[in-house]
Parts: structure tokens; C-alpha cells; sequence
């Protein structure tokens, strides 16, 4: 489920029990990793919520109390509507407290309004077992990580994040598998999504020398121009020599996922324009491979029509 973004609150919910790492606070800005790509690992308890809301005061620390008895094989987000109003309208949510049950990227079960805690250990204690039971083999990390690739290029993105979120359930530091998923996010036109989650990556990712296309990619998504592009490209045939109308309209696509387009608008620029400020097409263009990925099928094109133009 790819979602947009919303400005982030300030309000948190109370304090979690005993600090437990597995019980967080959730903003759209981390929704996706902290309950979608969670939930490919262990069920995700999501608890709609609202600082007004007296039954939320009440409910809040049964799950807790809960959720903690597990161990850890259930994780607990909560969200604050007042803060996070575009999750909740995603998710359908009409009163507070709303309960629902994620695993594997989707919603399992659901419940509004206060719960005996007998109930809702019950309702874990079948989570857990339906977890225990559907856990799917190892990985052959190297073919999923081939498969998501081959998705996100054929504009599959459901798939693409689903197998990326699988990796990193299984190897939290593949650094490829996270990049891949901002792809999928940037792909999806949820640039700041993306954007947090690269200034959010673990250590272990964020120091990887290969992370630097991921920041590249954002840095990319979130610069370039929108605007009509039926406009944009009467405005370039309209002047052809024009080498920054061209180039616009080569962003513009670049912005919109066209990137057939998009390389097609910086080749030609190449070829007509090729000193222009600096060779800052060829320059940007090498952006784009990087962005995309060097084994995306537009970068493996791009950089033999690249070379056929730089030394033929």
C-alpha cells in the first residue's frame, strides 16, 4: 500500500511499556517502513489514536501490556490521527480507537472501540500461530532481488515493494533491496517518502558506498520540474535550438517516469549541444542511470546510445 504525505505532527502517543523497541509511534513519513515493511517480517498491531479520545487512554496500555507478553513477535505502531490525518482516511478509519492487524503488507483484521485484554490476547495468540505457520522459506536472496528489479522496471511497484520489504525482512542490511525500495516510492511519485526513508536508513546502509544512488534518486525526484508536458514539448519543438527547452522537457519526463523520454531528450541535446553549460546533459544524464539503477533496461540502453554518441 503506497500512500502520500502529510505535513508531520507533534504529538506522540504515551510512552511505551518498559521502552519496548517493538511498540513506536508512526508518521506517514515512516509508515512504510515501520508498519508495511514490518509487516513482511511479524504481525503489525496498528492503534488508530487521538489525544481527546478517552476509550484510546484506556486501550492504549492493555495493548501495550499485551503486545510486551509477546516477546517481540508482534510489533505495535500508533498513529495519531489528529497528526496523520491522510492514513487514516486510507485506512478508512471513522472513530478512535481503531485496532487493525497488518501482516504481509495487508490487513488482516480489524476491531473499533475498547476490548478485554483476554480478547485481545487471543487475537494475538492466533496472530502469531497464522505468522508461525505461513513463514515462508529462505529467500534465494540474489533471484528476488532480480525479480524485483525486472517489476519495478515493468512498473509493477505493488510487487516490486513487496519482494524488497521480503529481503529486508530477511537481510535488514541489504543495501540494494533499500534502495530498491526507494525506487519503488520515488517510482510511485512519493518523493518525500523516499526522502525519509534515506535520511532515516540504518548505519550499516547509510555508510555503504552503493547508497549513494538512492540519494541521488531522491535528490533527482524531489529537483525536478513539473508541468504540462504536452507544453513543455511544444515549447522545445517550437524553438529547436533551444538547448534549455529541451532540457526541460527532458526533466519533465524524467519526473514523470518517462524515462524513454527522458534519455531520448538528453541524447539528442548530447548530440546538438553538447558543450552546453558544461556538458551538463551528458553530466545529468549519468544522473539518471545512476538513479534508475545500472541494470534498469533504460540505463543499459541509455548508456550504449551514450557511448555511440560520444565516440562515433
Amino acid at each position: 500500500m503506497l500512500i502520500g504525505m502529510p505535513s508531520l505532527g507533534k504529538k506522540t502517543a504515551p510512552a511505551a511499556t518498559g521502552g519496548a523497541t517493538y511498540i513506536y509511534d508512526v508518521t506517514t513519513a515512516d509508515f512504510d517502513a515501520k508498519v508495511m515493511t514490518a509487516s513482511m517480517e511479524k504481525p503489525v498491531i496498528v492503534e488508530f489514536w487521538a489525544p481527546w479520545c478517552g476509550p484510546c487512554k484506556q486501550l492504549m496500555p492493555v495493548l501495550e501490556q499485551s503486545i510486551t507478553a509477546k516477546g517481540g513477535k508482534v510489533a505495535m505502531a500508533k498513529i495519531n490521527i489528529d497528526d496523520n490525518p491522510e492514513l487514516a482516511q486510507a485506512f478508512r478509519v471513522q472513530s478512535v480507537p481503531m485496532v487493525i492487524a497488518m501482516y504481509m503488507g495487508q490487513p488482516v483484521t480489524a476491531f473499533a472501540g475498547m476490548r478485554p485484554q483476554a480478547e485481545i490476547n487471543q487475537l494475538l495468540d492466533q496472530l502469531v500461530d497464522v505468522a508461525e505457520k505461513n513463514k515462508p522459506p529462505s529467500l534465494d536472496l540474489e533471484a528476488a532481488l532480480k525479480d524485483a528489479a525486472n517489476f519495478l522496471a515493468a512498473g509493477d511497484l505493488q510487487t516490486a515493494h513487496q519482494l524488497y520489504a521480503a529481503i529486508l525482512g530477511e537481510s535488514p542490511d541489504h543495501v540494494q533491496a533499500y534502495v530498491g525500495l526507494i525506487r519503488v516510492l520515488i517510482a510511485a511519485g512519493q518523493a518525500e517518502q523516499a526522502q525519509a526513508l534515506v535520511a532515516n536508513a540504518p548505519e550499516q546502509i547509510a555508510k555503504n558506498t552503493g547508497f549513494a544512488a538512492a540519494r541521488t534518486a531522491v535528490e533527482l525526484a524531489l529537483s525536478a520540474p513539473s508541468g504540462d508536458l504536452a507544453n513543455l514539448k511544444a515549447q522545445m519543438d517550437a524553438n529547436p535550438q533551444d538547448p534549455h527547452a529541451a532540457y526541460t522537457y527532458a526533466e519533465a519526463c524524467f519526473a514523470a517516469g518517462l524515462k524513454d523520454e527522458a534519455t531520448e531528450g538528453l541524447i539528442a541535446l548530447i548530440k546538438n549541444h553538447r558543450a552546453w553549460e558544461d556538458e551538463k546533459a551528458r553530466k545529468q544524464l549519468l544522473r539518471y542511470f545512476e538513479a534508475w539503477g545500472m541494470t534498469d533496461p533504460a540505463s543499459v540502453n541509455g548508456r550504449k546510445r551514450l557511448s555511440s554518441v560520444l565516440f562515433s
